[in-house]
């Protein structure tokens, strides 16, 4: 049976499939773009940071989706996905853009995403960057709440801990040390396993 009170809501890089802008350092051999939201917490910075790179290696929105065209949703993930939308409505909630997501979220079975949008010239060159709303993953869950939704939440960086600490349960997954020592309250695992069995004792 359906828990129909519930809706998960999911990171989706490092949780679901890989980082974009890993994948996309690696291709591009441009060891500064590792960066991500587990190092650096401020968004905003991060991306700006991002696209000055882009700009300077006169790469654009073509680059990235062929990299993002190769990567593949992390083993499991689609199989876990598809057993968490079979009990409970699911939402993915993450600070990546539509250009980005969109051929993710096909070899992922077509789940609902709420993330951004990317402003993108003619010539493809990533000029900036509209956010959906401001600390976007917090504000949701409190959304959903407000109109008669339990949430539970999960993801592994800092701009997760607001709807992992909001949600009647948290989890992180696959997260950093570093996060999981500031965070001893919230439980961790590396598994979907151990994920699916978690959220499952929550709803219960």
């Amino acid at each position: 049976m359906s828990n129909n009170m519930y809706i998960t809501c999911l990171d989706l890089e490092g949780v679901l499939v890989p980082e974009i802008w890993i994948a996309f350092s690696q291709a591009s051999g441009i060891p500064e773009l590792k960066r991500t939201t587990r190092d650096e917490p401020d968004y905003n910075k991060l991306m700006n940071w991002r696209l000055g790179i882009l700009k300077e290696h006169n790469l654009g929105l073509k680059e990235i989706q062929e990299t993002i065209a190769k990567i593949d949703p992390m083993p499991g993930a689609k199989e876990f996905l598809d057993e968490l939308r079979s009990i409970s409505q699911v939402i993915i909630i993450s600070d990546t853009f539509t250009q980005f997501a969109a051929p993710l979220m096909k070899k992922l079975g077509m789940p609902t995403i709420f993330c951004n949008t990317l402003e993108v010239q003619e010539n493809g060159e990533i000029t900036g960057f509209k956010m959906r709303m401001p600390d976007s993953k917090l504000n949701t869950v409190k959304a959903l709440q407000s109109i008669g939704f339990q949430t539970i939440a999960s993801g592994d960086s800092y701009n997760d801990l607001g709807m992992i600490k909001a949600s009647k349960a948290g989890f992180l997954f696959k997260s950093t040390d570093k996060i999981k020592a500031d965070n001893p309250n919230i439980p961790a695992y590396e598994t979907y396993a151990e994920l699916m069995k978690a959220i499952k004792q929550a709803m219960n």
